[in-house]
């Protein structure tokens, strides 16, 4: 078996001498047979081979014009995408923030080879070079089962699958309330959500509503306000603060509280149906949620506080979108739609928790943190209240006015550290969190998926759901580094209209702006996570009712989805089911 450093066709010309092969720890045969073909590849050729591959998603003339010429010759729902994609490409952002606009981690003839690769394909009579290895080397291969999201990536070296086994036990580890005999496992709230990550990742997938249940463990409302000070607005601006949080509730509502303390209130949802008719005569119905809090334990909420509910996102394919090029994303940004398309798309721009240089925001739902760690490290404090070395109050969200939490004993531990998770802890739960393998592609090169496929582009949804990148070759984590990846994403904001907005400003992020979501593994939420409820609230019961809640920018590729036959829309949704 050949050594890989990812999944890309390599183009004509000299031999690259930098080859950074890594050993898979596992590599079988993707079952996606049709008539004895496979869209996976046979021999999982790597990146900085001598190889020369077939590139089936152009014609091979375009290799030699100009990268501008060549998206000319892509119909036109596709040329915006194509000419985003351009390596270097200038970029609009907010004014004042120093961000890439090109790599700096590739030779001038690598940047034509990654822009070549990663334009979107114009033929789809089949499926594309390593399209069912959807996360490049690290893609899993393991049979299909509610586990699919928990594997480790396949080419991860086997001397550190022990780590990634610590994070693992770390992440499903159940905290507990102070004191303890358990000491290393003491300090959970006061205040909380959830005793562990697993607890709203279950099985490493996503979230969904408590739909009349008694718990909303892997769903929570976050609580902010506007800037109401010029001081306050100039802090947003500069990215020095996301929001503000209420007085007496802080950032989040926690319904949970350990003993003899009461938990700070219940999220009550109510739904309204409404009935939306298609271009065919057939009607879907979605339900409107109303949310509201109850049992308020601490006073009522200050007159300007939003309540906005978010559903625990999945868990996969992490550490590759923090490999994506900064560069390569700014590239798809557009905030004043320059083009005339009607897509804007805004960057994200936060500071790092630890340095608190500016960076580019690609997690959570408004895209608030900028790595795996910062993600990790808020989820720690907000939903457990768990202190660690990035946010070291052991209180986790309780404020100045809930003085009976903040008179409760924490769980630190001098002997082990300063934080009731210290470092190590943090670190290995990122790392956990950074290579939970994408499962590859079910089905990628059936007729009726490729069919699918076609429509999902010339619809114009890969306008924010851009299918593929090319990770950094110098990324920290070589088991990630130059990989082909198709996550369906451009990680940017988007409006998305009345019907989805929720009125919560985070960071440069309006109350109408939201974080185009990755789709690769969206086909398996009910095996992994036992239902179909999406969207950042889980409001769509279904595929087809998430999309028809697209708004704002993407109101054109709903429509198109609207005014589709329903064998076209069929074979749309197999399509997402396939990722």
């Amino acid at each position: 078996m050949p050594s890989i450093a990812s999944l890309i066709p390599v183009s004509s010309g000299p031999c690259p001498r930098d080859v950074t092969g890594i050993q898979p720890r596992r590599v079988r045969a993707v079952n996606d047979s049709v008539r004895g073909e496979s869209s996976a590849p046979k021999d999982l050729g790597a990146l900085d081979s001598c190889d020369k591959h077939k590139n089936v998603g152009v014609e091979r003339e375009a290799r030699t014009s100009t990268l501008e010429l060549a998206a000319r010759k892509l119909p036109l729902p596709l040329r915006i995408a194509a000419f985003a994609a351009l390596a270097g490409a200038p970029v609009a952002f907010a004014a004042g923030f120093d961000l890439p606009t090109k790599r700096t981690d590739l030779s001038d003839a690598d940047l034509k080879r990654v822009a070549d690769v990663t334009r979107p394909t114009a033929d789809f009579s089949m499926a594309e070079q390593y399209e069912a290895m959807q996360a490049g080397a690290t893609t899993s291969v393991d049979p299909v089962t509610e586990d699919s999201f928990s594997h480790i990536s396949a080419n991860i070296p086997f001397e550190e699958e022990q780590d990634f086994k610590l994070g693992n036990a770390l992440f499903r580890k159940l905290w507990v309330s102070s004191p303890s005999s358990t000491q290393a496992s003491d300090g959970l709230g006061p205040l909380f959500n959830a005793r562990s990550c697993m607890s709203c990742h279950v099985n490493d997938g996503r979230g969904k509503p408590p739909e009349g249940g008694p718990s909303a463990v892997s769903m929570f409302l976050r609580l902010s306000r506007a800037a109401r000070t010029p001081e306050e607005e100039r802090a947003i601006a500069s990215a020095d603060i996301l929001n503000f949080p209420d007085p007496v509730y802080g950032r989040q509502l926690q319904d949970l509280a350990v003993p003899g303390l009461a938990a700070e209130g219940r999220m009550a949802i109510r739904y309204d149906e409404e009935t939306v008719r298609l271009g065919d005569g057939e009607t879907v119905s979605l339900r409107r949620p109303h949310y509201a809090v109850t049992d308020l334990a601490y006073g009522p909420f200050d007159a300007l506080t939003t309540i906005s509910a978010r559903v625990a996102p999945a868990m996969i394919g992490l550490g590759l979108i923090e490999a994506i090029p900064e560069a390569d994303i700014l590239g798809h940004a557009d905030p004043d739609d320059a083009d005339g398309d009607g897509i804007s798309g805004k960057a994200a721009i936060v500071r790092d928790h630890r340095s608190r240089e500016i960076a580019l925001g690609r997690f959570g739902w408004k895209a608030q943190n900028a790595t795996v760690r910062d993600q990790n490290a808020d989820a720690f404090a907000n939903d457990i209240g768990i202190s660690t070395p990035d946010h070291p109050d052991a209180h986790g969200d309780c404020t100045k006015a809930e003085e009976k939490c903040l008179d409760m004993p924490t769980g630190v531990q001098k002997r082990l550290g300063e934080e009731e998770a210290p470092g190590p802890i943090l670190d290995l739960v990122t790392f956990y969190s950074q290579n939970l393998a994408v499962p590859a592609r079910r089905r990628a090169s059936f007729p009726e998926t490729l069919k699918g496929k076609r429509i999902f582009y010339e619809t114009g949804c890969i306008s924010c759901h851009v299918p593929k990148f090319v990770t950094r070759r110098d990324s920290p984590d070589k088991a990630q580094s130059f990989q082909l990846i198709w996550p369906y994403s451009d990680f940017l904001l988007h409006d998305m209209g009345d019907g989805l907005a929720d009125g919560q400003q985070v960071g440069l992020a309006s109350g109408r702006e939201w974080r185009t979501p990755p789709l690769w593994g969206i086909g398996l939420t009910r095996t992994i996570s036992g239902h179909s409820f999406f969207l950042h609230d889980g409001r769509a019961r279904d595929l087809t009712e998430a999309i028809l809640w697209h708004g704002g920018e993407a109101e054109k590729a709903r429509n198109a989805f609207s005014a589709l036959s329903r064998d076209d829309r069929a074979a749309l949704i197999t399509f997402l089911e396939s990722l």
